[in-house]
């Protein structure tokens, strides 16, 4: 008898994965057994990196263009036999004030965050509503729960990945299929700590966080695992935190349980 939360028979496609969290999940899908798992970017050097085996191949992909993500999805239907689970987890971020942001600079992070996670879906529900099963995760982030400033583009366009979750999981429902997003704060990616900080140099600037740390890739993509999976299999709609804490409140200094 298998446990719930293998992966075991799983196919799977995750963008973004060439770095960072992306990069975490597809190892974790590896690890929990799927069946394969296809590794998506635009980064082609980083993917290049990534070696290629039975369970795990790699794909360039550039998520705001339709075309290329219905050539994917017939080729992996085509060589794997269908497809279990989608990550939409490619993202860029954009830093400046909301008055600062360039027009242009805001329009890509849009097409990148929530037209490519938007175009992922539509073309991968097909596959999955002829199977009458399949997983989708969303990457939104803490910052769609709680926007900061400095980042209001991005803010933006995570909310609008955790809108699009659930009205998905409304409709897709119906046909088995679930879909639910995650929402990860504080995690040291490149995209996130481009200077290249230690994570202990990371964690002093996450000292108003209630864990008094920032967060591991890895502990991201355990999230995503349990999502995908059987395990998480009434899950739908679902917004996992995993920020440690930062979105759960805020502390008034100098009162007991607030941190010194």
């Amino acid at each position: 008898m298998t446990t719930p939360f293998t992966l075991e028979g799983k196919v799977a496609i995750v963008t973004g994965a060439a770095r960072g969290i992306g990069r975490a999940i597809a190892e974790a899908f590896v690890q929990a057994g799927a069946k394969h798992v296809v590794c998506t970017d635009v980064l082609g050097e980083l993917l290049a990196e990534i070696e290629v085996t039975s369970q795990i191949s790699t794909q360039i992909l550039d998520v705001r263009d339709e075309a290329q993500w219905n050539a994917l999805v017939t080729s992996v239907t085509a060589s794997q036999g269908g497809i279990d689970i989608l990550v939409n987890n490619a993202g860029i971020l954009v830093f400046g004030t909301i008055e600062e942001t360039p027009p242009d600079d805001f329009k890509r992070l849009l097409d990148v965050n929530i037209t490519g996670t938007f175009l992922g879906m539509q073309a991968v529900i097909p596959v999955m509503k002829a199977a009458g099963s399949g997983a989708i995760v969303n990457t939104s982030s803490a910052s769609g729960m709680l926007p900061s400033n400095f980042v209001g583009a991005y803010a933006a366009s995570k909310y609008a990945v955790r809108g699009l979750t659930r009205a998905a999981a409304l409709e897709l429902g119906l046909h088995g299929i679930r879909v639910n997003s995650i929402h990860p704060g504080g995690v040291n990616t490149p995209m996130t700590n481009p200077a290249g900080q230690t994570q202990e140099e990371v964690d002093k600037a996450y000292a108003f966080v209630p864990l008094q740390r920032g967060c591991t890739v890895m502990e991201v993509a355990h999230g995503v695992t349990y999502l995908a999976s059987d395990a998480a299999s009434y899950c739908n709609g679902t917004e996992l935190v995993i920020d440690g804490g930062m979105t759960a409140g805020i502390y008034f200094p100098g009162l007991p349980g607030a941190p010194q």
